[in-house]
């Protein structure tokens, strides 16, 4: 049974909300809650998990996928139990459903879901991937992608940037991206690019303690814009790259590492960091991003990393 978790507030225009309204006028078999404040979402999931839901689609972004995915898997808000998951496009960042391969046109993307759904051909859609689990200062929040230091600090100046609405998206993440590149190829820096003292332990080995440009985690091949900064090897579900602040050739080696053609220079021992882990445990003062909601700044935090839960992905 489908349900769709609808986000009024994920940064799309009033017409595509329109037109999936209308569209699920000629479905009657699919249930729908609208949600137009961060509160309301659990009560709304329980009120599908209440209706026996099990293809829950959620309609906002990644922020609103990470929310859902935290009150279903920690809250247990579905009874315990984890529905199937289909994304669409219909926020201002779209990674996850990017990666699953939704359609660009939301409409389009659950209409075909749901004829899927009618002709039992949904199996065949499935497209299975681990879920992050990041503890720390008491909370435990569920989400596919974590980024600390340089790039929590990026989606800031993303915010002051530009206007509120889809350009503070991939649009405005691909622009600070590319600034932000020209500075991290000369190395140093300071303000936004001022590198972050940090402990790092990688499935309880301890990375000798240094300063760090950026770090960042996912279970996802791919970001947005096509990015594809993991290349490191190893068993564990969480794909973890950091970047040392004394990374040496950086001209030659951090344009292609972003985009998943590491060179030869990318090793520990020249301060590129990279592995498949199980744990990732982190031990730092700067602020950091799970799926765009932002965690400040706060002296001597220690964030855990993991991946316990495989979840099944519809792509529509």
């Amino acid at each position: 049974r489908i349900g769709l978790l609808n986000n009024l507030r994920a940064g799309r225009s009033d017409k595509q909300v329109w037109r999936l309204l209308q569209l699920l006028r000629g479905y009657p078999e699919v249930l729908h809650v609208e949600t137009d404040r961060s509160s309301a979402v659990p009560e709304a999931l329980s009120d599908l998990s209440r209706q026996e839901v099990d293809l829950l689609v959620v309609n906002g972004g990644d922020g609103t996928l990470a929310h859902a995915l935290t009150e279903i898997i920690e809250h247990g808000v579905f009874e315990g139990r984890i529905p199937m998951f289909a994304v669409l496009r219909g926020g201002r960042t779209n990674t996850t459903a990017l990666d699953i391969g939704s359609h660009r046109d939301p409409v389009r993307s659950m209409e075909a879901l749901i004829l899927a759904a009618r002709h039992g051909r949904i199996e065949e859609r499935i497209r299975r991937r681990d879920v992050l689990r990041v503890a720390c200062d008491g909370q435990v929040r569920c989400g596919m992608f974590f980024g600390g230091g340089v790039i929590y600090r990026g989606i800031e100046l993303v915010h002051s940037s530009f206007p509120q609405g889809r350009v503070r998206g991939a649009f405005g993440s691909t622009a600070v991206i590319g600034a932000l590149m020209s500075k991290l190829l000369v190395g140093g820096g300071e303000g936004i690019v001022a590198p972050d003292k940090a402990q790092v332990q990688l499935d309880g080995e301890g990375i000798a303690p240094g300063e760090f440009t950026l770090f960042m985690a996912s279970t996802l091949p791919r970001l947005f814009s096509r990015l594809r900064p993991f290349w490191g090897e190893g068993s564990g579900g969480v794909r973890f790259t950091a970047l040392a602040s004394d990374a040496r050739h950086r001209a030659r080696t951090v344009p292609g590492l972003l985009f998943g053609r590491p060179g030869r220079h990318a090793t520990e021992e020249n301060g590129y960091l990279s592995r498949n882990c199980k744990r990732v445990e982190l031990r730092f003062d700067c602020g950091f991003t799970i799926d765009g909601e932002q965690c400040e700044p706060r002296a001597g935090r220690t964030v855990s990393i993991s991946a316990e839960h495989n979840v099944r992905f519809v792509r529509t």
